[in-house]
């Protein structure tokens, strides 16, 4: 990953934690977890997406070198793919839903008054995910 000017936990300390707890508390994300909270499912999810990972598998093979500054990366301990696929299963996606949507405000109402650039979004602001997808040519023309 070129990290120019920012590197990873540079860039995710933008994220205000403090919000995302409020919204961890109001569907009670972290009970019963002793290790992978749901900021470090959250950190794990960001680099997997400013990586290009294609899958959990990939994004655990990406993150294994990185062991040694797991905690400096925001990953807590680390985790299994099994653990990682479990909380991805059980933990309720409005956390996550409800935060993207709260960024997304912040990011709308941040403009830079000036003349040459304005950023005036009226109604809803979506993001779509732009995974690439591989055809096999041999079966799709």
């Amino acid at each position: 990953m070129n990290q120019g000017k920012y590197g990873y936990s540079q860039l995710t300390d933008f994220f205000p934690k403090r919000i995302f707890d409020g919204y961890v508390g109001k569907y009670h994300g972290n009970k019963y977890v002793k290790h992978f909270a749901c900021w470090n499912q959250l950190r794990y999810i960001i680099f997997g997406k400013l990586t290009a990972r294609n899958s959990m598998r990939d994004l655990m093979i990406s993150i294994e070198p990185h062991k040694p500054k797991y905690y400096h990366l925001g990953f807590g301990i680390g985790t299994s793919i099994s653990n990682f696929a479990t909380s991805n299963e059980k933990r309720d996606f409005r956390i996550f839903e409800d935060f993207a949507y709260y960024v997304i405000d912040q990011a709308s109402h941040s403009s830079i008054v000036d003349q040459d650039f304005q950023l005036d979004v009226e109604g809803n602001v979506y993001a779509f995910d732009s995974t690439n997808i591989d055809l096999c040519l041999s079966m799709f023309w």
